[in-house]
């Protein structure tokens, strides 16, 4: 098992799907940093030490991932969120951000449906 930037990659999956498993990595990102490496795409039980040091290298050299990017991340979240400008707010009340409906859909953001007492419609 292959640990390239504080992640297990799965053995068994092949390289360019493997290093997605990596915050900050995607299928084109994968694919990139194996040209640059110079390593076919095969399955990561296939590689060798000095293939996943070659992987490593490009890794860091090039790309800002998993804590540094989740760091970069959360600091522009709490940036924005300082400044107090729309995004902010939307932020800080657990909105969605970028326009989309809260009427009926954004379970995801706003959480478990709570029934509200005396809300209930009388029908006929």
């Amino acid at each position: 098992m292959a640990r390239i930037a504080g992640v297990n990659i799965p053995s068994q999956k092949r390289v360019s799907i493997g290093l997605t498993h990596v915050y900050g990595i995607g299928r084109y990102s994968a694919k990139t940093i194996l040209e640059k490496a110079g390593i076919p795409d095969k399955r990561v039980f296939d590689l060798t030490d000095q293939e996943i040091v070659k992987i490593r290298e490009v890794i860091d050299a090039d790309y800002k991932v998993e804590g540094d990017l989740r760091r970069v991340v959360s600091m522009n979240i709490k940036r924005i969120s300082d400044l107090g400008c729309y995004r902010g707010l939307r932020h800080r009340k657990g909105l969605p951000v970028r326009g989309q409906r809260t009427h009926t859909n954004a379970r995801t953001r706003k959480g478990k449906a709570v029934p509200i007492a005396g809300k209930k419609i009388a029908t006929r």
